[in-house]
């Protein structure tokens, strides 16, 4: 009986998510998302050496 109540608990500091990380996609859709994120992310940072900006010659090893 003490495990039910300490799911329920836990379920209700969670907010009732459950597992979080599911956000409704099919794993393809969430791959094509995450392909799309990291192209914009790269045509970004490639704008930004090709302007000379900010840190050009240093590595950064900000992650």
């Amino acid at each position: 009986m003490g495990r039910e109540k300490d799911r329920e608990r836990a379920q209700a500091r969670t907010g009732g998510k459950g597992k979080g990380k599911d956000d409704g996609l099919t794993p393809e859709q969430r791959r094509e998302r995450d392909a799309k994120a990291l192209q914009e992310k790269a045509a970004k940072k490639a704008g930004q050496s090709a302007t000379g900006g900010g840190d050009s010659g240093q590595k950064s090893t900000k992650k």
